[in-house]
């Protein structure tokens, strides 16, 4: 009989339960403050917080993985129970609407996190958040985020932000590789996701689900198409040009009036599956083209 068996044993599930846990306790929770953040490099890709006041977009979604910090970005406790969600631009805190298209269920979510760093998604969600809107078991899913203005602006007043909620321009200068922008954190290149840097002090204590009821409504589910998208040309001429570039890659030049004007968006697909979608993005980042999108539709 091998008398040191169950020792290894042991040591094995000791081992297999540190890597499930994947513990990170990172700094303290501080009590939630409002921040927007510097630009930050995440797998490759920029991603530029700014002041919204408009917000509906459709994308991928993800659940947010084990090994989180102790606390998020904007200085909340993390809990995978909460009804909170990471995104790459929004302000923080703000509360969106967040629907799975592919069953129709829809849940109120505080965004108060950054992330999530895989690219080709537009939100990363808590278990508990998946859990209700249904998600399937790989994680990823059709969703349409739409910004909740009203109730997103009083809570970052009550947290100390001045006036605020005003466009940013959102117009590429032009489809190329782009060095980091001045006071972006990380270095172009990189991976991984840099935290920004907060600019207010005020701070309060918001539970994880504060004041979200948790309550799913369930509109017609709306699935589609995936596409790979880079929007914001000012002419249709530059996002011709795009076009060109990725030769190859099948797609058109699709008009887009926006607050008066006229912008012009380069659309690559139709694709079937996410991982057709993320194949395309993965490519168009190859060829040194920031800022590409998945969109549904």
């Amino acid at each position: 009989m091998n008398r040191s068996l169950p020792v290894a044993v042991v040591a094995l599930l000791a081992l297999s339960g540190c890597v499930h846990q994947r513990v990170r306790p990172g700094p303290a929770p501080t009590g939630a403050h409002y921040m927007i953040g510097n630009p930050y490099l995440a797998e490759g890709e920029w991603h530029y917080p700014r002041a919204i006041d408009a917000y509906d977009r459709t994308g991928l979604a993800t659940i947010i993985p084990p090994g989180h910090d102790a606390a998020t970005t904007d200085g909340e406790a993390f809990h995978q129970s909460g009804l909170t969600a990471q995104s790459p631009v929004l302000p923080l805190p703000s509360l969106v609407r967040v629907t799975n298209l592919v069953n129709g269920r829809s849940l109120t979510l505080r965004v108060n996190d950054r992330g999530p760093a895989t690219p080709g998604r537009i939100i990363a969600v808590t278990r508990k958040a998946a859990r209700l809107l249904g998600f399937p078991s790989g994680g990823v899913v059709e969703i349409r985020i739409r910004l909740l203005a009203r109730r997103s602006s009083a809570l970052q007043t009550a947290l100390g932000a001045g006036p605020h909620l005003i466009p940013a321009p959102l117009a590429r200068v032009e489809a190329s590789a782009l060095p980091p922008p001045p006071g972006a954190a990380g270095a172009a290149g990189g991976t991984g996701l840099i935290n920004p840097v907060s600019h207010a002090p005020a701070m309060t204590t918001l539970s994880p689900d504060a004041p979200l009821s948790g309550v799913v409504h369930t509109e017609p589910p709306d699935p589609g198409p995936l596409y790979v998208e880079m929007a914001g040309f000012g002419s249709g001429g530059d996002a011709q040009a795009l076009l060109f570039r990725l030769e190859g890659m099948p797609g058109s030049v699709v008009p887009q009036p926006r607050e008066g004007r006229t912008l012009y968006a380069v659309k690559l697909g139709p694709y079937r599956s996410v991982a057709a979608a993320d194949a395309a993005l993965r490519e168009v980042l190859h060829r040194g083209v920031p800022d590409p999108e998945i969109t549904v539709r």
